[in-house]
């Protein structure tokens, strides 16, 4: 990572932002800096409440926790970066372009992973319900959470380190607001034909294949409800599912509509999309998920009144 192209002529990178126009500038920074404090401030209650509360002890809670602390750290990697360029410079160095290239594929295919465990964890809980406890154990949860971690991690690296070995020796400007492989290989000189045969086999396999998880999970879980007879079981089955739903449709949404297409078709119109899956959707995250969950509520309650009661001089 640290080792910069040495057949580039390029040094940094001009990151063009989501607008030109001066005036756009201080309203955009209010904006996404709300919307980061927001996401902080957000996951770091989700987890807080998790942990501190016994009765949420479970894996879907623990899979959640992760989910929330990957948020954050995947909004990290792409705002702060983006509140520079608002308000003064707009330039990246090469070694840190790639540095965030890196992070952006490994967090953001992390939270992908993180989906696809949750999405099986509620097929185990509705469909083999008996046998939850032992399938879903301590030991299976925290390998499947560093199968999450690690696997994006080396398919991030292979990338960066693929984009490392192409020359970049004509215009230094980014039509985006963060480093991202399309607009990249875009600007080299020299040939991106392996980068783009390895986006095309192991980059979809490692995009789509969460994806398929989750289908599946939720094809088997479907099933299984329709077989429940009372109208008040299908219910609550469905209500364990619907947050998780909501985050999937909106996180995979935005990916397949911005990496699902060929790289010559790349424009800044998927600039909103990029918006969405790697900033909004960590944001309403713990809205979607806390709104929607009875247990989650109450344990949020309980974290603000134990504040308020420390906070309270007596």
């Amino acid at each position: 990572m640290a080792r910069v192209n040495q057949t580039s002529s390029v040094s940094e990178f001009i990151l063009l932002g989501l607008s030109s126009q001066p005036e756009d500038q201080k309203p955009l920074f209010i904006l996404f800096l709300t919307m980061y404090l927001i996401t902080i401030i957000g996951n770091l209650l989700i987890i807080l409440a998790i942990h501190s509360d016994p009765q949420l002890q479970t894996p879907m809670y623990f899979f959640l926790s992760f989910l929330s602390f990957t948020d954050i750290c995947f909004t990290t990697t792409v705002v702060p970066r983006m509140l520079v360029s608002f308000l003064s410079k707009k330039t990246i160095s090469y070694a840190g372009c790639l540095t965030q290239m890196y992070f952006i594929y490994a967090l953001g295919n992390t939270d992908s992973c993180l989906l696809a465990v949750m999405a099986f964890d509620r097929y185990v809980a509705i469909c083999d319900p008996f046998h939850y406890v032992t399938t879903m154990n301590r030991r299976c949860c925290v390998l499947l959470v560093a199968f999450s971690c690690s696997l994006p991690h080396f398919h991030s690296l292979v990338h960066t380190l693929l984009l490392n070995s192409l020359t970049f020796c004509d215009s230094n400007v980014i039509h985006h607001f963060l480093c991202d492989l399309s607009p990249l290989m875009k600007l080299s000189c020299s040939s991106t034909f392996v980068n783009e045969v390895v986006i095309i086999s192991e980059g979809s396999v490692v995009l789509v294949t969460p994806f398929l998880c989750i289908t599946l999970s939720y094809v088997r879980i479907l099933i299984a409800v329709l077989k429940i007879p009372s109208a008040a079981g299908k219910r609550k089955a469905f209500s364990t599912c619907g947050s998780h739903l909501t985050v999937v449709t909106l996180f995979y949404g935005s990916i397949f509509y911005v990496y699902l297409q060929p790289l010559s078709t790349y424009s800044a119109r998927d600039h909103i999309a990029t918006i969405v899956y790697t900033v909004l959707s960590s944001m309403l995250n713990p809205f979607i998920y806390s709104l929607r969950n009875k247990d989650l509520k109450q344990s949020l309650r309980k974290l603000m009144g134990r504040w308020n009661s420390q906070a309270t001089p007596s």
